[in-house]
């Protein structure tokens, strides 16, 4: 089956395979448009069954040759989710960036693997994901695509939206980044010209030797704020350090994890001598790295790749908080399902990098949206999506 038939056999509301139908309901102010509700899943033994999972690889086109300081690429593998529950469905997706240590092949290995027809009620959320956690000790992009379908599934059920259910107020989203890889220093002008109408706030890749040139082209194009992630690449820490003050003398308000995420004792140094924040993003991946990096960090970004999914993220964002720490949310390279489950816990955080999909030509739906560079959040129930 193609991918987008693969997808849209809910929306049509077809049988074949076993597939169920979405739940497409749409919240508008205070009226709700009434969910189209398909006939239940039937398991094989012909009576209703439970959760239906299926899932089928996928592969992202990235508009650019994307760098940093470790690697290049131009496409991105996935995994698009589905859980089918009484006529409902929701979404979820596993992105795999090369760094993440994962593959299409072992995400569908895990998938495979997870039993969630035995599960007959979704909204048991915690016994439901600490069973897909107990699988294994790592592959937590297959773990988040189905935290990510879940919360769409229950959410649809509900007919709301994540944020409201975790009661933020959408208003308060934060401007999200626009992504500047490195390139030449005519890649870094076109791109910049392409982006710098439609945000309000940029992040450039740095951590090799043409950092300030980095810059300096994309301050011929824009005065814009801009945020920078050295993605572990710098070396010497007084070197970082000094290059910080230079960065903030040139319209930097961020720096995201600058050196290797092992040498906890030259980041703690560089964040206690910093003057702009400095995030945790490599060394920070599940709740429980929290503790071990307090202090050497002014935040943490939260990444639902990384850290197994919503459910997680969410916890994650109030123990920081409960720490004194900031907070931003991150995605990998995604399509607008991932996005728009991160989007969810935007209105909670400092700084939002929630870009994923608009780097890529080849997405699937349409979910957050970005406005004068502002995420703007939905009602529609879920995460907030519509297939394309």
């Amino acid at each position: 089956m193609k991918r987008r038939d693969f997808l849209k056999t809910a929306a049509l509301g077809t049988m074949a395979a076993g597939a169920a139908g979405i739940g497409g309901g749409v919240l508008t102010g205070c009226a709700a448009q009434k969910q189209v509700k398909q006939a239940p899943y039937i398991n094989k033994a012909g009576k209703v069954g439970g959760i239906k999972l299926s899932f089928e690889p996928y592969e992202l086109q990235l508009r650019h040759t994307f760098t940093v300081s470790s690697y290049s690429r131009k496409t991105t593998p996935d995994v698009q989710v589905r859980l089918d529950y009484e006529g409902f469905t929701g979404y979820g997706e596993a992105s795999m960036p090369p760094y993440l240590g994962q593959s299409t092949e072992t995400v569908c290995r895990f998938l495979q693997k997870t039993d969630m027809e035995q599960f007959r009620d979704p909204f048991r959320l915690e016994e439901i994901l600490a069973y897909v956690d107990s699988l294994s000790p790592g592959d937590s992009a297959a773990k988040a695509a189905i935290d990510i379908a879940l919360h769409d599934l229950v959410g649809k059920l509900i007919g709301q939206p994540w944020w409201r259910l975790w009661g933020l107020d959408p208003a308060k989203a934060p401007d999200t980044t626009f992504t500047i890889g490195i390139d030449t220093p005519e890649i870094v002008r076109q791109k910049t010209r392409e982006c710098a109408d439609r945000f309000n706030i940029l992040k450039v890749k740095v951590g090799l030797e043409n950092d300030k040139e980095m810059i300096r082209t994309i301050r011929e194009v824009t005065d814009l704020p801009l945020a920078v992630d050295a993605n572990q690449g710098w070396k010497d820490r007084e070197k970082a350090l000094e290059e910080i003050f230079w960065l903030k003398e040139n319209g930097v308000v961020m720096v995201e994890q600058p050196m290797a995420k092992e040498r906890i004792d030259d980041n703690a140094w560089i964040t206690e001598r910093s003057p702009l924040p400095v995030f945790a993003d490599e060394a920070i991946q599940r709740l429980a790295d929290i503790p071990s990096i307090k202090g050497a960090y002014h935040g943490i970004n939260i990444k639902l790749m990384k850290c197994t999914g919503m459910r997680e993220a969410w916890k994650m964002v109030n123990y920081a908080r409960a720490e004194g720490m900031k907070v931003m949310v991150g995605c990998m390279t995604e399509t607008s399902c991932a996005v728009s489950a991160a989007a969810q816990l935007s209105p909670a955080v400092d700084f939002a990098d929630l870009d994923g999909n608009l780097l890529i030509t080849n997405d699937l739906y349409k979910g957050m949206e970005v406005i004068d560079g502002k995420i703007t959040l939905s009602n529609t129930p879920g995460i907030g999506l519509t297939l394309l």
